[in-house]
């Protein structure tokens, strides 16, 4: 296994960074449309202050026709985002448009500037509310979830194999309405390797990092709160409860980011939601609290999980943390991009190559929602390619990659 010190950074080679600068690009229409539109969404869900209506009208101005300003003089981090702030010729991103700017970049300042504008930072009344905390709590403690609970009784009488392959594409689709968790008639079979929305599936692998019996840790950083965070809370306990993992480390983020991203108030939310239901998921959640009580079971919030930065650039303590992992299993599109580093890379470049700096064997469980792919046979990307669709951004594709 690496040590945290004896693998350098990947190659960048001259696959470009993407921007948000070209038209039509997914990239662009983020900045353009969702990120105006989350403005007005986050707006109209709280009893905004005449304050909090001008911090917000200058967001909606910036990110429209303005360009990028620095944090306040007295913000806590202004110092750590001018130095994530410094581009490869000594400059700064700040002072240029938002669509001039590493879109990773710019999307995760974003969040920071949107934290800023509701007050989450501050001494104030509003100092620590989630400003995404009413769509959280919507999709939560909405209907699909309850069926998709009840339907996690059908695992029981299932082979433990076919059970962890039901919870690991659960996890890897998140909300995906018409998968749920996949156990209905037929749909674990049809999960065996065979099917297409799949782009890549290197299950295999990963399950042969995780033979019954191991006595391993296997860490898990998650991506969205609840729906998608609830099937990442029954694979823990499953690998857990059937002896895959002697301990696991769930990751999430220390603040709310992006517009879903979990963070611990999620975790225990989905853990209340679980003990609430009955049956399989009532058992889930009494065990993985008693798992959270004698320790199998962590959470961590490195403030890493929340940089505008790739995983390349992880701080020491991080890395070494990582590098004692069975496997690091990174979920989402998010965690994906910053996996690999979000490049135009050719799609048939290596996904070994472009993770050989991480530090220990690592997965990746991810519905496709961005430009971003490495990893692909070329016969699996030439038929993507002919469909015509927008296969990339659409998540209508997923895939498992992993290497040792």
């Amino acid at each position: 296994m690496r040590t945290a010190d004896d693998t350098a950074p990947p190659t960048v080679d001259d696959a470009p960074v993407i921007l948000g600068d070209e038209p039509g690009s997914f990239a662009r229409g983020v900045l353009t449309d969702r990120h105006p539109a989350l403005i007005q969404q986050v707006r109209d869900a709280f009893p905004c202050t005449p304050a909090q209506h001008r911090a917000l009208d200058a967001l909606l101005r910036s990110v429209t026709d303005g360009v990028m300003e620095p944090l306040a003089p007295d913000a806590h981090d202004r110092a750590q985002w001018e130095i994530w702030g410094r581009d490869d010729a000594g400059g700064s991103w700040f002072g240029r448009s938002w669509f001039d700017v590493p879109f990773l970049w710019a999307e995760s300042y974003f969040y920071r500037v949107l934290l800023d504008a509701m007050g989450y930072f501050g001494d104030g009344p509003w100092r620590g509310v989630d400003p995404f905390a009413p769509f959280k709590d919507a999709e939560l403690r909405g209907p699909a979830v309850d069926d998709e609970l009840a339907a996690l009784d059908a695992l029981a009488g299932r082979p433990a194999d076919e059970r962890a392959l039901a919870l690991a594409h659960a996890s890897l689709w998140g909300n995906r309405a018409d998968l749920g968790f996949r156990i209905a008639s037929g749909a674990v079979a049809a999960d065996s390797g065979t099917d297409p929305r799949l782009v890549a599936d290197d299950g295999p692998l990963l399950w042969s990092l995780l033979p019954v019996g191991a006595a391993g840790t296997v860490h898990l950083i998650a991506d969205n709160a609840g729906r998608e965070l609830i099937p990442d809370l029954v694979l823990l306990d499953h690998l857990l409860h059937t002896e895959r993992a002697s301990r696991a480390v769930l990751h999430v983020k220390p603040y709310p980011y992006y517009v879903s991203d979990a963070t611990m108030t999620d975790v225990i939310e989905g853990l209340r939601r679980l003990r609430a239901a009955s049956g399989y998921a009532a058992g889930t959640g009494e065990r993985l609290r008693a798992a959270m009580a004698d320790g199998r079971l962590a959470v961590r919030a490195h403030s890493f999980f929340s940089a505008p930065l790739p995983y390349s650039a992880m701080p020491g303590d991080l890395r070494r943390e990582l590098a004692g992992a069975t496997v690091t299993i990174l979920k989402g599109d998010l965690n994906y991009r910053r996996l690999v580093g979000d490049r135009h890379w050719a799609p048939t470049s290596s996904f070994a190559g472009r993770t050989a700096y991480f530090p220990g064997p690592v997965a990746a469980l991810r519905t496709l929602k961005s430009d971003v792919i490495v990893g692909l046979d070329a016969r699996t990307l030439d038929g993507l390619e002919a469909s015509g669709k927008p296969w990339r951004t659409s998540g209508t594709h997923a895939l498992v990659q992993a290497r040792r």
